[in-house]
């Protein structure tokens, strides 16, 4: 699966690692659940939700704490065409941190509880929620497994770091594994997954039904095929440059179609370039983060080597 990313996962990214990529299913990045006004959400984020996307099914992940607000959202969406919901409770960032959204309301089960069960039978297709292991504690996950499950959810994904942690330490995917131990539900591993290796010592470690790849997809967008054994574990330097330099120019084209303007293209193909330098990815991330004119940004991608 490909990961919910604020920033990220729009729907030009997520056409063209459904066309070259082929994860098995993709998700928005969360769509934000207003609680006033006419439209629990936006112009912009309606136009994010589809049935699926080249055959890749598509999970719609809404995020809020107003349970009317939420069930309009879910109910909104699904005539828009979504067939499968998720609910973000991992959120760690802004208001979402500060208010009963998100993460926080796995300090909050009552609350969670009321949510989930009003969410579940207004959605026809798939359920999910996408968690946290706490708020600032990894031991509030395990508790709520019985929750999840009366509840009606049909799968999890685990990212196993509390909400405190922000993306610092290392996924404790021991965490994972006693989740899938005291559910019958099928448990998605997500965190810390950035080569083949990572995803099969996860799976081993875990009992994992299948995995979840966020910034290690985003730097390297043929890590589903790596996992699945049709593409190489590594790929030379020489083999890398090549697929970094197309990966890079084909989204550039399509962002270029989707935004508005050189500098919030240039803005959002950094955020990407941002995930390559922080693990290490890519050779000559720093001249690309350090680019001001898009042409001069296309001509250093072009000049990977």
């Amino acid at each position: 699966m490909l990961a919910p990313m604020q920033g990220l996962t729009n729907r030009a990214l997520r056409g063209l690692f459904v066309e070259r990529y082929r994860p098995d299913v993709v998700f928005t990045e969360y769509i934000l659940v207003k609680a006033d006004g006419r439209s629990p959400i936006s112009r912009s984020d309606r136009l994010e939700v589809a049935a699926g996307e080249g055959g890749v099914p598509l999970v719609v992940q809404l995020i809020g704490g107003e349970p009317e607000a939420m069930l309009a959202a879910a109910r909104a969406v699904q005539e828009l065409g979504a067939a499968h919901l998720n609910i973000n409770l991992g959120c760690p960032y802004g208001r979402m941190a500060r208010n009963s959204a998100g993460g926080t309301l796995l300090a909050e089960p009552d609350r969670l509880a009321a949510l989930l069960k009003l969410l579940r039978p207004a959605i026809r297709g798939s359920f999910s929620v996408k968690t946290r292991s706490g708020v600032d504690n990894s031991s509030q996950l395990p508790a709520l497994v019985d929750l999840f499950e009366e509840c009606g959810v049909d799968f999890l994904i685990v990212h196993p770091r509390t909400m405190r942690q922000l993306y610092s330490g290392l996924a404790d995917h021991r965490v994972t594994a006693e989740v899938v131990r005291r559910t019958a539900l099928p448990v998605i591993a997500n965190g810390d997954i950035f080569t083949e290796e990572d995803g099969r010592r996860v799976l081993a470690q875990t009992g994992a039904a299948g995995l979840m790849l966020g910034r290690g997809a985003i730097a390297d967008p043929f890590l589903f095929q790596r996992l699945r054994g049709g593409y190489p574990a590594f790929s030379p330097p020489e083999q890398k440059a090549a697929e970094v330099r197309d990966y890079l120019l084909v989204l550039l084209s399509r962002y270029q179609e989707l935004f508005c303007g050189e500098q919030q293209v240039l803005f959002k193909m950094k955020e990407v370039v941002g995930q390559m330098q922080a693990l290490d990815s890519i050779d000559g991330a720093r001249r690309l983060l350090k680019c001001r004119r898009l042409a001069h940004f296309s001509s250093l991608v072009r000049d990977l080597a």
